[in-house]
């Protein structure tokens, strides 16, 4: 037990630098982004009196490591500052910074629940799907329908998001009109209603991720049908299938469990195009109307949320692996 701890405390702080240097990245790139939101709300024809007396108003005319560390600061206690693009209407008339309209966080929150949602929704499709399909083609390898499982999975994560959407909204909602195509949802609606207009940007989402577990879950399996202790259980006359799924599924949960939490990361950070096309008011949307109008803290909050969860996942599926696999608990 003290080992298992003393190894979950190593990938915490190990998660903790990566998270730090990664916001480093983070500032820097944002503060890259060419364009200036002062002269943009100003528009060109604002005098530099003008365009210098709110770039200060915003923090803008601060050192940059200074504007960082202030923001790490900030960060670290939950206070993601306040939106520039809410500033003529909050941080102007006195609101204090993380609180109100303009508040980033206030903004974020009921996005991230919404991107969750969708992630959520594709999960409980995705996994077992995937599974499923994995444990059949290890079951019936070199067969047609593992070739035609293989053929379909790797042409639907070779397409591009944006592509997989489209087909889907022909066919499930132009020729057959069964999904909506447009995932307006808001707050206070039903919960069936809200499924049904999630569904089709988590169908798109569950094609582009099923792939990789798929084909993890068969090459686990397959690797482990050669071992000794299943050419026992198969003398023994034990089905096929129930060797697979009591005997080699088991012993296989390591690298199925660290796929399954990549693809739940990549749920929540690649999310981008599949909200855009489908204009779900998700934090991907967000991320990108706010990369439009320039809007540095909005931008920066939602990498950093992104980057979070992915750390955060990675490490999750770590010490899932570390915890079900007794050699990685004890390397020696």
């Amino acid at each position: 037990m003290a080992s298992i701890l003393r190894i979950i405390a190593q990938r915490l702080a190990l998660g903790i630098v990566t998270l730090f240097v990664v916001s480093i990245v983070i500032f820097a790139a944002v503060n890259l982004l060419p364009g200036d939101f002062a002269q943009l709300i100003l528009g060109q024809g604002a005098t530099p009196e003008a365009v210098e007396a709110i770039r200060q108003d915003l923090g803008l005319d601060q050192p940059p490591i200074t504007r960082y560390f202030q923001w790490l600061a900030g960060a670290v206690q939950g206070d993601l500052g306040n939106s520039f693009a809410q500033a003529n209407f909050a941080s102007f008339a006195g609101t204090d910074v993380g609180t109100g309209q303009g508040s980033v966080a206030a903004q974020i929150a009921p996005r991230f629940e919404n991107t969750m949602f969708l992630a959520g929704v594709t999960a409980v499709i995705a996994v077992p799907i995937s599974i499923t399909l994995g444990v059949l083609a290890a079951l019936y390898r070199n067969s047609a329908f593992d070739r035609t499982a293989n053929i379909l999975t790797l042409s639907s994560i070779s397409s591009p998001e944006f592509f997989l959407a489209y087909i889907l909204i022909l066919f499930l909602a132009v020729l057959n009109p069964i999904l909506p195509s447009l995932s307006n949802i808001y707050d206070g609606m039903e919960l069936s209603d809200r499924f049904i207009k999630t569904l089709l940007p988590a169908l798109t989402l569950t094609l582009v991720v099923t792939a990789h577990m798929m084909r993890m879950t068969r090459a686990a399996i397959i690797n482990l049908l050669a071992s000794p202790y299943i050419e026992m259980a198969r003398l023994k006359g034990i089905s096929p299938m129930r060797v697979i799924v009591k005997h080699a599924l088991p012993n296989a949960l390591a690298p199925i469990i660290n796929v399954i939490a990549l693809n739940l990361a990549y749920l929540i950070t690649g999310v981008v195009v599949v909200e855009v096309v489908f204009v779900y008011p998700g934090i991907g949307q967000l991320f990108v109307d706010s990369v439009k109008i320039r809007d540095i803290p909005v931008v920066q909050a939602c990498c950093l949320i992104f980057a979070a969860a992915y750390i955060l996942l990675n490490l999750t599926a770590d010490i899932l692996s570390i915890i079900s696999n007794p050699r990685l608990r004890h390397p020696k």
